[in-house]
């Protein structure tokens, strides 16, 4: 019984100064400026950003549509916005390899395999998010003044215009919400885009190439690097939301 003891103990601190030196490594590759990580960071931040802008401008215009638009179905509608939004990310992978494949009505796109196709697959993907969320927001902001806009005999569009202005410091946190799980995603993207090296491999997918191959210092870099980002937008996030509403923007 003590030789076990013994022998986990040692196994146990052999494991964490394999970590330790493995964490070592990682914090050298970010101070000294890696080629192949920062290659990575640059193509994860393109791709997510592009595809968080694209999300952003379809999704907020068509949840501000809903919100203040009465229509037949709109019940419906907001229903499947909502069921959307827990869209299996593998599905929507699926989907977009069909599309895009030789045999595909896209196929002769030529895009499968490419950036491009991971920014459909993610626009795909986060864009219901942001819709759900932004048609919640600018709705209960539509009832609030809504007796106003009535009395001024707004047009839809015109209407749409003011409260996606009135409610901008809000729809900030919407945005992040939609970039949050832009960055983060691996699902999708690793089956349009491969994760082809220098071409389509980005933050998640090189996590998990790099830890599968036991290469724990690439791994936790990434890993690092993926934290610091998200601590960094929420901060400014924070801060500009905090700062409009003390000059009284929000």
């Amino acid at each position: 019984m003590l030789r076990n003891y013994v022998f986990s103990l040692r196994n146990f601190r052999i494991t964490m100064q394999d970590l330790g030196q493995s964490f070592a490594l990682a914090m050298r590759l970010i101070l000294d400026f890696d080629a192949d990580l920062f290659e990575i960071i640059t193509l994860s931040l393109h791709i997510s950003l592009i595809a968080t802008a694209i999300a952003c401008v379809s999704g907020m215009m068509f949840g501000a549509f809903v919100a203040v638009k009465d229509f037949p179905g709109r019940s419906a509608v907001i229903v499947l916005m909502n069921s959307l939004m827990s869209l299996p990310p593998v599905v929507v992978g699926l989907i977009v390899y069909l599309s895009l494949s030789r045999a595909g009505p896209f196929g002769w796109l030529g895009l499968l395999y490419s950036p491009s196709a991971m920014i459909i697959a993610q626009v795909l993907l986060i864009t219901p998010i942001i819709a759900a969320l932004s048609r919640q927001l600018l709705e209960d902001l539509y009832q609030e003044y809504r007796e106003q806009f009535d009395s001024f005999a707004l047009s839809s569009m015109a209407t749409v215009r003011a409260i996606l202005w009135d409610g901008r410091y809000s729809l900030i946190t919407v945005a992040l919400a939609g970039f949050g799980r832009s960055v983060s995603e691996v699902g999708a993207i690793i089956i349009v885009g491969g994760n082809i090296e220098h071409f389509t491999r980005v933050m998640t997918t090189a996590i998990a190439l790099e830890t599968s191959k036991g290469n724990l210092d690439m791994a936790l870099a990434l890993g690092i690097i993926l934290l610091l980002l998200s601590l960094l937008v929420n901060a400014m996030v924070s801060t500009l939301r905090l700062s409009a509403t003390r000059l009284g923007y929000a």
